[in-house]
């Protein structure tokens, strides 16, 4: 074994002078030009607004900021720092302000850039020279490779993705400002179409113009936090601009791929293989803001915007069926669906032969249409019992086409309706509820002795209701609307038998109760190890027996990602997680179920995110099994589903990389590397763990927290409808939520809950050969390798350093700081890189582009936060330093691009 195998690598050079100019030289000209365009509009819009001195302290901080982070000495960063306290109240609210729209900009030019990329690349590579991970095609191909056509079939058949959408508070803007930056998204993606003008050119950027002014106006904090019904409303328009038209638009593309010369002209073999779902409305875990008359609201609002595309889209496919009975004569059995509908109602089919004479087609699409609107309008004569029945009709259209030798109109758009009826149903996303274990324990005590809970957590009759509302919900809209029950905090079996009991009391008797499948959610360290026995118990529970012989046998369990971290760090979290999939999927191999584990996984680093497919091909054998449920959540939504072509391209990664999970080869590799390296994640628990509770559990440890990070103004931010802590205190860590724990250490520059741990984990190991070996070898370990230098690179010591001063506390800063520079020479010593993401070149470009204009808003974000730390504040200084404060906030996030 060398030196170099046990010692602390040597830190690799610091970045020159010539990184940053370096990563601007790098810019794609297209995208240069937008950045150029966009900030110069902003600077426009400033000058007109505040007169000349605006931007002049904007670009003269701007300038400081950019010469500071390339200047090892801290004589430009205090000159900066100067400037900024300099700064009026209402100047700095200004600047802060200015930065915020920089970065609204930069990301949507980023974006732009993405986009256009995306398209040029588009068919470009021929799926047999794609890697599996490209594409749901070339991961098939791959498989037919592996495991043969036929299986290969089998499990593209069985394939589902199944995105959750979550209204946690990690969406830092609000909806008025990024319903401008989509305005704004839609007229620069129509800037690049070559067809316009000089004169359509002039009007368009005038309109860019107006719109840009109109986002430096809007005010960028609410002014209350948004109720879960605005919530509701924000997830319904993602469907409106992306989901109801990517999810076809996906299969649309496997499908053809499959087909060949054939495409779309016979039947499609490509399945509806995404299914939607949701805890806008229905998660109440801590927010006493959802209620029962919320879940039914939800629960309302989603199916009839649902029943409205669809009937939209219906009467769209059948207007343009403009075939002639001639030339396409219609099958028997249409004319039988044809009888039907008359008798249904005498008046809408008349009027469909008086549109459409000669088209029984077409006549019948319309009808169809009219129904969907009655099923939307509750007209029990006319309206379709679910959704099953509209697909009959559908197909049964589809079959005398394609009878007729009409494939083409068979399988073309109306195929793609019958996707999005098979994918949404008439509910467009299953509502799931969620709440607390604890609370139906205290909810049981109180139907037996009201006395005995004199003051519940949620009212005893409030949690009664839900199941009521569940209840109905099925009753109107079917039971996969809703029939999920997750549990936080499974800690015993009992906690899910709690469910059944409480379902069975709220509706009088177990016949009555609304069908349930009830969800164990396992997310502390301890609760993850004894999931296997808590399962194992779990069978016993008649309801659940019942259950599982009419689902044949189908069972989900869901894993929190967010709470492991926070209770035992990034690394030992990590290692946790995956050992607990390879033991739950065990336990399910040996009974015999179907089983799907739900992956609670967040956008922050510390709360599960990162590249969704590469976390995916690294869980161990038989943990995915064609099967990929992950909560999606706040800005990952938007950053995910927002851009149609943006969706289209991640629905392809999760999809291909859910494919290829189960391919032989990715099963193999990754047991042998975790048998392999055992011992070696045996001791990176052990030692990142030690760390890890020697910082947070030291004595002092929560309230110094507060005070170095804007933790508890992060509650003020009028982001979400749910309350950021559990309780109040800030003596304790225990009920801080998940999210403002990754809020504050992220906006504070330090990014803590990404990497805290590892360095002396790696120390501890020391063997550097080991730990190559183990990067190329080992897919989690090289995922977590590459994550945290993906966090520390968002990471800045110095800002950091002036963080974590505010605090009295330099024991615990230090820790805080050499923890920091021991992971980050290991990180670069075992990937090789002489600088943090040298490997990633788009990235790291970004990065570092952003960085310096972050460091900006954090130096007055700091400026308000020692105000704020100050006990000789004045009331007026105080209120100007909050708002400075939330500004930034929003800033930062935008900056670095995630916020919990």
């Amino acid at each position: 074994m060398t030196q170099e195998s046990v010692t602390s690598p040597t830190p690799p050079a610091p970045d020159g002078p010539h990184t940053r100019a370096a990563a601007t030289h790098e810019i794609p000209e297209a995208m240069r030009s937008d950045v150029r365009l966009l900030v110069g509009m902003l600077g426009q819009v400033l000058t007109e607004y505040g007169s000349e001195d605006l931007l002049d302290d904007v670009e003269a901080l701007r300038e400081l900021a950019i010469a500071a982070h390339d200047d090892p000495a801290d004589e430009t960063l205090a000159a900066a720092e100067t400037l900024v306290a300099r700064l009026s109240p209402e100047r700095a609210e200004e600047v802060a302000r200015a930065f915020t729209c920089y970065f609204h900009l930069t990301n949507l030019a980023e974006e732009q850039h993405r986009v256009r990329t995306l398209r040029a690349r588009d068919g470009q590579v021929p799926v047999a020279e794609q890697r599996p991970s490209d594409s749901v095609a070339a991961a098939f191909t791959h498989l037919v490779a592996e495991v043969g056509q036929d299986e290969a079939e089998r499990r593209l058949a069985e394939l589902r993705f199944h995105p959750v959408l979550t209204a946690h508070p990690t969406e830092a803007r609000r909806n008025a400002i990024a319903a401008s930056v989509r305005r704004l998204g839609t007229l620069l993606d129509r800037r690049d179409d070559p067809r316009l003008g000089p004169a359509a050119l002039e009007q368009h950027d005038r309109d860019m113009l107006e719109e840009i002014d109109n986002m430096w106006r809007t005010a960028q904090l609410r002014v209350s936090s948004p109720s879960p019904l605005d919530e509701v409303r924000t997830a319904l328009a993602v469907f409106d601009t992306s989901f109801s038209s990517v999810f076809a638009a996906s299969y649309r593309r496997l499908d053809d791929w499959i087909q060949g010369e054939h495409r779309g002209a016979r039947a499609p073999q490509a399945p509806a293989f995404i299914r939607l779902g949701s805890w806008i409305g229905g998660d109440r875990d801590g927010n006493p803001n959802v209620t029962a008359s919320v879940t039914r609201q939800a629960a309302a609002q989603a199916a009839d915007r649902v029943l409205t595309a669809l009937e939209a889209e219906a009467r769209r496919v059948g207007l343009a069926l403009t075939l002639d009975d001639r030339y396409t004569a219609p099958s028997t059995a249409l004319d039988g669906l044809w009888a039907r509908q008359r008798q249904l109602s005498e008046e809408l089919t008349a009027q469909a032969v008086a549109h459409s004479p000669g088209e029984r087609h077409r006549q019948v699409m319309l009808v169809v249409a009219a129904r969907i609107g009655a099923t939307r309008a509750r007209d029990a004569d006319l309206g379709y019992t679910g959704p099953q029945d509209l697909l009959a009709d559908l197909r049964t259209v589809q079959g005398s086409l394609a009878a007729a030798g009409a494939a083409r109109a068979a399988y073309g758009d109306l195929q793609d309706l019958v996707w999005q009826v098979e994918t949404f149903g008439f509910h467009l996303a299953e509502l799931e509820i969620r709440q607390h274990s604890k609370v139906h324990t205290q909810t049981l005590r109180w139907l037996e002795d009201p006395a005995s809970v004199p003051d519940p957590a949620v009212p005893g009759e409030e949690v009664v209701e839900t199941f009521r509302a569940i209840a109905a919900v099925q009753h109107r809209h079917g039971v996969e609307a809703c029939r999920r029950y997750i549990v936080s905090f499974t800690q015993s079996a009992q906690n899910l038998a709690d469910v059944y009991t409480l379902a069975e009391r709220a509706l009088g008797s177990a016949d009555a109760a609304p069908v349930l499948d009830v969800i164990p959610l396992f997310e502390t360290f301890d609760d993850l190890q004894n999931a296997p026995r808590i399962l194992e118990e779990m069978l016993q529970i008649p309801a659940v027996q019942r259950r599982l012989e009419q689902t044949g046998r189908r069972l989900e369990v869901m894993l929190g990602y967010s709470d492991s971290a926070k209770d035992v760090g990034p690394v030992a979290a990590t290692l946790a997680l995956y050992e607990a999939q390879a033991r739950i999927a065990e336990w399910a191999a040996r009974h015999e179920i179907v089983l799907t584990q739900f992956h609670g996984r967040g956008g922050a680093l510390g709360r599960g995110g990162g590249p969704a497919n590469r976390a995916i091909l690294a869980q161990p054998p038989h943990s995915v099994d064609l099967r990929f449920k992950v909560t999606e959540q706040g800005e990952v939504i938007s950053a995910r589903y927002g851009n149609p072509d943006i969706a289209l391209r991640h629905i392809e990664q999760v999809a291909a990389a859910a494919l290829m999970a189960s391919a032989p080869s990715t099963e193999r590799r990754n047991a042998e590397a975790a048998e392999r390296y055992h011992e070696l994640a045996g001791r990176l628990d052990v030692v990142s763990r030690e760390r890890f509770f020697d910082l947070i559990k030291a004595e002092g440890f929560a309230p110094w927290f507060a005070q170095v990070t804007p933790q508890e103004e992060i509650g003020l931010l009028a982001i979400g409808s749910r309350p950021a802590r559990r309780g109040l205190s800030v003596e304790s860590l225990e009920d801080l939520r998940a999210i403002p724990w990754n809020f504050a250490w992220g906006q504070a520059r330090i990014n803590l809950t990404g990497w805290y741990g590892l360095g002396s984990a790696l120390e501890a190991v020391g063997d550097l050969d080991l730990l190559r070996a183990a990067y190329t070898e080992w897919p989690l370990f090289a995922a977590l390798i590459d994550n945290v230098e993906m966090s520390l690179a968002k990471t800045d010591r110095r800002i950091a350093e002036r963080y974590l001063a505010l605090g009295d506390r330099d024991d615990l800063a230090g820790r805080v700081l050499d923890e920091l520079d021991l992971t980050t020479r290991w990180v670069l010593s075992i990937t090789g890189h002489t600088r943090l993401l040298e490997g990633h070149r788009v990235l790291g470009r970004a990065v570092q582009l952003r960085n310096p204009y972050v460091d900006a808003l954090s130096l007055l974000q700091l400026r308000a936060l020692r105000t704020l730390r100050s006990p000789d504040a004045d009331e007026t200084s105080v209120e100007e330093s909050r708002n400075l404060l939330l500004l930034t906030l929003k800033g930062v996030a935008a900056g670095l691009q995630n916020t919990g």
